[in-house]
């Protein structure tokens, strides 16, 4: 076992846009870093895989920030790699296209008047209900029902949302989906198709992001490589294929971390500080000695969700005109579809054109278990069924797995998670950041800026 004699380093658990950008903020402020990543590649779910020429990102992940500084931070990182791309998507379902977001009309010819009037009254009568009764909304049931009535919810809402996280919607918390659409309800849907509310109103009816030519990975290389470029480049690294083992530590101190490499050799890590944005599952149970009983318990019962990525390359210029097509019904088995030339042109050769399925999927189930031949035939067969190829247009494919994609906000999972924080905010040099670090819901911007912050706090405290 080799050991690191250097402890003046910040040790950065995870190279995913949280962690890297915590990197780069603090090997800005001349601060030593490393990086471990047990992928091959940075950019943890942030990530484009490269193919034969073609180009796609795990799900599609879009740029967007109110936050002018984060916007400036992003521009001035990529540079003219940057391009603005329009925001087209719809949902189909029924055999049709809906507007996503909802448009009044678009729902009116495509389930008839007649369901279309059920749908306002049952939210007139919701609006009705909420007024005259002291209702606290527990579920993502409670809260879609709230605010946009039940027929919206049984229509709209609860196949999709059941098919993504694999658990009835009674138990999914309100908590996140509260967030997740954030000020959106049917009356500003409503406003929105006729009156066009601004994207600063209503963040989930953005119209326009940005997005890198050669895909959203982009930034996580471009954060590695100027994290390992600063101060001559022999200071600061950013290590892939290294697994963190174990998390040593002593009087709510950590002292090392444990990291395996590719070739399956062990190092100990000492460092100053430590910023982890791995699972916080994966933390509590790395840390030696082992936390208490109740911590251990808290983090057990924390779940993420998986997504299994299927890939098909077609022999033709274009497919759809869309940036997303949502899929709610459970007949069809991925949830999401979209082509990434529609994003930028360069994600796949001249001529031909990619499409991108994703199954929401729980390790270990009947998705996850399949082979990659038999799970791209089901996108192909899905596909052809659906009007959008013809098998023979099939020129290749690549299936991808990734766990711990989204962490499943269940009823209760933020009282777990207050216990778990409290817990390790006893730690003096121990920072959580990121999406699966605070096991939190957040955008692409929200997990840059949360590892900007923690590099900041860093900064101030070695003032």
């Amino acid at each position: 076992m080799e050991e690191n004699k250097n402890t003046k380093e910040i040790i950065i658990l995870g190279g995913g846009l949280a962690g890297l950008s915590a990197g780069y903020v603090l090997t800005k402020a001349g601060i030593k870093v490393k990086v471990f990543e047990s992928d091959s590649v940075v950019g943890g779910l942030s990530k484009t895989i490269v193919h034969n020429g073609f180009r796609f990102d795990l799900g599609g992940h879009r740029f967007f920030t109110k936050d002018r500084g984060l916007n400036d931070f992003i521009k001035t990182l990529m540079g003219e790699e940057l391009i603005s791309v329009p925001r087209k998507s719809k949902i189909y379902m029924r055999n049709k296209y809906f507007d996503y977001p909802l448009k009044p009309l678009n729902a009116i010819f495509g389930l008839g008047i007649s369901t279309t009037i059920e749908i306002l009254l049952d939210y007139a009568a919701e609006k009705i209900k909420n007024l005259t009764r002291g209702h606290r909304n527990i579920s993502l049931e409670d809260w879609v029902v709230s605010n946009f009535g039940r027929k919206m919810f049984n229509i709209y809402f609860r196949e999709y949302s059941e098919k993504v996280w694999g658990i009835d919607c009674s138990m999914i918390s309100a908590e996140w989906v509260a967030q997740r659409i954030r000020g959106l309800s049917l009356a500003s849907a409503v406003k929105n198709a006729f009156f066009k509310l601004s994207a600063k109103d209503v963040p989930s009816l953005v119209d326009i992001f940005l997005y890198p030519q050669l895909g959203i990975g982009r930034i996580s290389d471009r954060l590695k490589e100027d994290i390992e470029s600063a101060s001559g480049g022999g200071d600061n690294s950013v290590l892939t294929g290294a697994r963190v083992e174990r998390i040593n530590h002593s009087d709510f101190k950590v002292e090392s971390v444990e990291v395996k490499g590719g070739r399956g050799d062990l190092s100990v890590m000492p460092g100053e500080e430590f910023i982890s944005s791995i699972p916080i599952t994966n933390l509590v149970n790395m840390l030696h000695p082992a936390p208490p009983e109740n911590i251990l318990t808290a983090a057990s019962q924390l779940r993420f969700r998986d997504l299994v990525i299927a890939a098909v390359m077609i022999n033709r210029k274009r497919v759809t005109d869309q940036t997303w097509i949502y899929i709610p019904e459970q007949k069809i088995p991925f949830g999401r579809l979209h082509e990434p030339t529609n994003w930028s042109e360069k994600m796949a050769p001249e001529g031909r054109t990619i499409l991108v399925a994703e199954f929401f999927s729980f390790k270990g189930d009947g998705i996850w278990s399949k082979s990659d031949e038999e799970l791209t035939a089901i996108t192909v067969e899905n596909l052809e069924n659906m009007g959008f190829i013809k098998k023979h247009e099939v020129i290749d494919s690549v299936v991808v797995r990734v766990p711990n994609a989204y962490p499943l906000f269940e009823v209760g999972y933020k009282g777990l998670c207050d216990k778990i924080y409290e817990y390790l905010g006893r730690f003096k040099n121990l920072h959580i950041t990121g999406r699966s670090g605070m096991f939190r819901y957040y955008n692409m911007d929200h997990a840059i800026e949360s590892g900007i912050k923690t590099a900041e706090n860093i900064i101030k405290v070695n003032r």
